[in-house]
């Protein structure tokens, strides 16, 4: 590990720096909301899908933390239910990134180029974005401690030959919750899989949340400092070209806190996951 990396690390922890502008995808037909520096032309933009009972709301933070370093971060807020469609979550990703690259925002003074886009989500909206990106090219996916999906991310994956960072958390890799190995696994693309230490699939998510009253899903501020750092970096790397953060879509680098993980490395046999109808099943018992 050089010092460069862990000093871009905690420089990336922080906001960056432009003044983020925050506006509402109803506008344009499209319920979400989107988060902008304050000016630039030809941005990189990413289209982000939340999580499992999850709204748009529980990520401000993350999407307020991508635009303050220059990456447009437009989320749809659909889909929010106890049994939603992953693909219909997919459709919405691929309308956000098209009034991304479609409508000039802010005040006019703000534009996203056609060719740096990415697709980013959580839990089940990682595999919304990979359902998106079997439909659409991209120049990067980065899948947020991604959750099993109808239809099957990991079934798609063989097909995209498009670079990835797949973040999971060391706590509960393995977890029925995860499906982070055998995406990685079945990746037609580069990919880089880190676990990050101490971290739980849920982490990430900012504020109350449905799920916390049975003790699940409780915000982890180091996890999500930690993710928005990794992904802030990967993002700059790939869309927006800037050598200076390359050691972040470096499977070969040694990045604090993180461990990068083989996913075809040999491990112990595991009790058999739950398919996502399964699932399903069983909440509506």
């Amino acid at each position: 590990m050089s010092a460069s990396v862990k000093s871009l690390l905690s420089t990336l922890t922080s906001r960056g720096p432009h003044r983020v502008l925050r506006g509402n995808l109803a506008i344009a037909g499209q319920p979400g909301v989107v988060c902008t520096p304050e000016s630039g032309l030809n941005l990189p933009a990413v289209a982000f899908g939340h999580g499992w009972l999850t709204g748009v709301a529980q990520y401000r933070g993350l999407l307020e933390h991508l635009a303050s370093w220059g990456i447009v971060a437009a989320a749809p807020d659909t889909e929010r239910g106890p049994i939603p469609s992953h693909l219909g979550l997919a459709a919405d990703l691929l309308t956000t990134l098209d009034i991304c690259t479609g409508v000039r925002l802010g005040d006019g003074d703000i534009s996203v180029h056609p060719e740096r886009l990415a697709l980013v989500g959580h839990g089940m909206g990682a595999g919304a974005a990979v359902i998106a990106a079997a439909q659409r090219q991209v120049a990067a996916i980065a899948a947020l401690f991604p959750a099993p999906t109808a239809p099957s991310a990991e079934t798609l994956a063989p097909d995209l030959d498009v670079p990835a960072l797949i973040l999971a958390g060391a706590t509960d890799i393995t977890s029925v919750s995860s499906n982070a190995i055998p995406l990685a696994t079945a990746w037609g693309g580069r990919a880089i899989l880190r676990a990050i230490d101490g971290a739980s699939h849920n982490g990430i998510i900012e504020g109350r949340r449905v799920l916390s009253a049975v003790g699940a899903g409780k915000h982890e501020p180091k996890t999500a400092r930690t993710t928005r750092a990794l992904l802030a970096g990967y993002l700059l790397a790939t869309l927006a070209g800037d050598k200076a953060y390359r050691s972040f879509a470096d499977p070969e680098e040694t990045i604090p806190h993180t461990k990068v993980i083989d996913p075809d490395a040999p491990r112990e046999e595991e009790p058999p996951k739950l398919k996502v109808g399964q699932l399903a099943a069983l909440l509506r018992r």
